[in-house]
């Protein structure tokens, strides 16, 4: 076959033109990747039910789940030491880290807390603890320290007037809460916006009363985010980007489909040996429409960690942790 210059140029233009249409399509990672995490109990991150409606089919992203993590600052530290390829947490915690060196990037929120998914703690029926004064002295069992609820006691007793450590918080894992709530080993269970499926468990059993949510405290507001680490979306500029929205249309299916989301959960816990039925509980991932972030936020967590003295004023800036893609152009693009 004769090439001549101008079946040549047209070739190049008609590959140029396949390019940017694979581009703006979003099909095609720019390079193959595996991104290994480790899950939750009980429940699916945005990016495994993505995963789990075949949204990264043909994009060049494998998932790889390599375990699970107690907690949000656990799945950070192992980001952190490059044993995994994203982590999520806590906003604070993921601040927290960022201040104390780590070069992390807040790709989207992950979940959050509305009004029909938020975190609440609960005190048994008939006890004394009924509000937020109430907790003083009282021990109250979260899932981890240094992450959303942890915070979330400390601004729930600042904001009456009360030492952010005036309560005593005990680590207990997600299943065991109404457990040791029952049995009186504590006086309050927080049942994160991320274990309503555990809270739902409860709750039909009766015998619980709330003292308050999140939201009664902070608002609707994003409650936690994936993160990535900034040098592997340097890296892998287009994998992250696609990762990323497809995560955030994940995010979007639950919000308009919720039976049906309800059953994809059901049949990963399945697959993972974990309760099926608990998924019946799920309420929702609590964020905005299109699985967006605002300032706020960032800011929100910002301010009070400056308050306390964590970080200095101006230290940290929501547009240097909050992923934008334009900041991460793929070259040539």
């Amino acid at each position: 076959m004769q090439i001549s210059r101008r079946s040549l140029g047209r070739m190049a233009a008609l590959a140029a033109g396949m390019l940017l249409a694979v581009q703006a399509s979003g099909s095609l990672a720019a390079d193959e990747v595996t991104i290994r995490y480790l899950a939750s109990q009980g429940g699916l991150a945005p990016h495994e039910l993505a995963d789990a409606l075949g949204y990264f089919k043909d994009t060049g992203i494998t998932l790889q789940d390599v375990g699970y993590a107690p907690g949000g600052p656990a799945s950070l530290f192992a980001l952190a030491s490059g044993h995994v390829e994203l982590g999520g947490a806590a906003t604070a915690a993921v601040l927290n880290s960022i201040a104390g060196g780590n070069d992390f990037i807040a790709a989207y929120p992950s979940n959050g807390i509305n009004k029909t998914t938020e975190s609440i703690f609960y005190s048994l029926d008939g006890s004394p603890i009924k509000s937020i004064k109430d907790l003083a002295g009282k021990t109250i069992a979260v899932n981890t320290l240094g992450a959303h609820l942890d915070y979330t006691v400390r601004e729930a007793l600042h904001s009456v007037g009360l030492p952010e450590d005036a309560a005593k918080l005990v680590v207990v894992p997600g299943p065991q809460l109404e457990q040791v709530l029952r049995s009186k080993q504590v006086d309050v269970s927080a049942f994160g916006y991320w274990q309503k499926t555990y809270e739902g468990v409860a709750l039909k059993k009766g015998g619980l009363q709330k003292i308050v949510g999140d939201t009664d405290v902070l608002g609707e507001i994003a409650g936690g985010f994936t993160v990535l680490r900034r040098d592997w979306i340097k890296q892998h500029p287009g994998a992250a980007r696609i990762f990323v929205e497809k995560s955030q249309a994940a995010l979007e299916y639950a919000r308009l489909h919720p039976e049906e989301t309800k059953a994809v959960i059901a049949k990963v816990l399945a697959s993972r040996g974990e309760n099926a039925e608990i998924a019946q509980y799920f309420t929702g991932y609590g964020v905005r429409e299109g699985g967006k972030a605002v300032d706020r936020d960032l800011q929100f967590w910002i301010d009070i960690l400056a308050r306390g003295g964590v970080l200095k004023p101006g230290q940290l800036k929501v547009e240097d942790i909050l992923y934008d893609p334009a900041n991460f152009a793929v070259a040539g693009n």
